[in-house]
């Protein structure tokens, strides 16, 4: 097959007489391969880490909290019924939720947080029981389901007893140690401390794992009933969450939200708003590597430059036979723009595949680095995540290589028009 003039001269000068390829041109095309592969990879992982994140939020934590500032309040019955008749919410339950700290029969002592919640209206429990590792999702009576991994610190099982002490506000203990201290009846004295300090003994139904480190190693889910005993709420809870059909668009709803509640409630807090922190400084991140990982394609293509001119000067006889024989200045600059497009091409298709190869055995390469090192590479108390999570958005990827093409295409561009400005009897006079 004959090929077009100006590829047929950019494929003879990117292969040297006496080698296969030369040295510049593989340096130029590693260039490309790895700035590729790199911000892919990296683009790759951080859109897993949102995709992630934003599937265990909306998967095990309420879209909208409803609540009185924090303080618990006590006419909260018709607000799950005045959510739930609106339209774009799926459920509705109270909760009541605070610090506590753990106790097991072996000694071991840890801190914690406690979710009273009401299994028949909350809006998560079946993704709940979907995560349970052992046992099962049961919340009746004096029953505990809590996170494996802080069920692993307590060196707790299913079926053991856990003994709950509220985190309280220690005055009232105080006031009452005084009061015994000058009261002539120590008995009602320390039956009233025994009250304001009397812990929760719960036994152990079921372990869950969401996946999720900050869920599975410091939360302890219990019927409501016992939550607010142990902080002597009464009939009171601290809020009402909500679970919509649309998660995307709660800070609409909660505005909506608004009209309809009693007066006196603040304005509903949303998932987006608990983790807006967190959402984004990924996004940040992911902007800011996109940037700095570009300039490893830029450096690339100044190493594309460099070998074109080098081209330039030592195929200066060459171009001006060209153009003595009738050669347009178009041609020539396509002869260099070429080499700058196949360079890009070979970059392209080697660091897309590069890349998706790692991220396909990321999590075993990882496993291999922490075993051949001794040292956790992905710790999942610091990335909340066991595995290195990943999501490949093709349109992501469209945008990298496309952009890695132009940088290599336009590098090319300034060598293709100094050979093209050559004259042609002085390029037949170079040395």
């Amino acid at each position: 097959m004959q090929l077009p003039f100006s590829l047929f001269l950019a494929v003879r000068f990117i292969k040297p007489k006496r080698t296969f390829l030369s040295v510049i041109t593989v340096v130029s095309v590693l260039g490309v391969t790895l700035g590729i592969a790199v911000m892919i990879v990296v683009i790759s992982v951080m859109n897993g880490f949102d995709r992630e994140l934003r599937s265990k939020v909306l998967g095990f934590d309420s879209h909208i909290s409803v609540t009185d500032g924090g303080i618990p309040f006590q006419n909260w019955r018709a607000i799950p019924k005045l959510l739930t008749s609106q339209p774009n919410v799926l459920a509705a339950a109270p909760y009541a939720r605070g610090p506590v700290l753990l106790s097991t029969s072996a000694g071991n002592v840890r801190a914690a947080q406690i979710r009273g919640i009401d299994p028949s209206t909350e809006g998560n429990v079946q993704a709940l029981t979907n995560a349970i590792t052992a046992g099962n999702f049961d919340l009746t009576g004096d029953s505990t389901v809590m996170g494996e991994e802080l069920a692993k610190d307590l060196d707790i099982r299913v079926g053991d007893k856990i003994t709950v002490y509220p985190a309280r506000d220690f005055g009232p203990i105080l006031d009452a140690l005084n009061e015994a201290e000058s009261s002539s009846d120590p008995k009602t004295s320390i039956q009233k401390i025994r009250a304001l300090v009397l812990p929760a003994e719960l036994t152990v139904k079921g372990l869950v794992n969401t996946g999720r480190y900050p869920f599975d190693s410091n939360v302890l889910l219990a019927p409501i009933h016992i939550a607010q005993e142990l902080y002597s709420l009464g009939d009171s809870v601290h809020g009402v969450s909500a679970w919509l059909k649309e998660p995307d668009n709660a800070p609409a709803f909660a505005q909506e939200f608004v009209k309809i509640l009693p007066g006196g409630l603040r304005i509903p807090t949303t998932w987006i708003d608990d983790n807006r922190g967190m959402f984004d400084a990924i996004r940040t991140e992911k902007i800011t590597m996109f940037f700095l990982l570009l300039f490893i394609v830029i450096v690339a293509a100044f190493s594309i430059m460099n070998t074109l001119i080098t081209v330039t000067v030592m195929k200066t006889r060459e171009i001006g036979v060209m153009k003595a024989l009738g050669a347009t200045r178009t041609q020539i600059v396509w002869v260099f723009l070429t080499q700058g497009m196949i360079v890009g091409i070979f970059g392209n298709v080697i660091g897309l595949s590069l890349g998706l190869s790692i991220l396909r055995w990321r999590n075993e390469f990882k496993d291999f680095l922490t075993d051949q090192l001794g040292i956790p590479i992905f710790s999942k108390d610091i990335y909340q995540f066991s595995k290195i999570p990943s999501f490949t958005d093709p349109s992501h990827v469209a945008v990298i290589c496309t952009c890695a093409f132009l940088i290599c295409s336009l590098a090319a561009l300034l060598p293709a028009l100094v050979a093209a400005r050559l004259d042609p009897v002085k390029a037949l006079r170079h040395d």
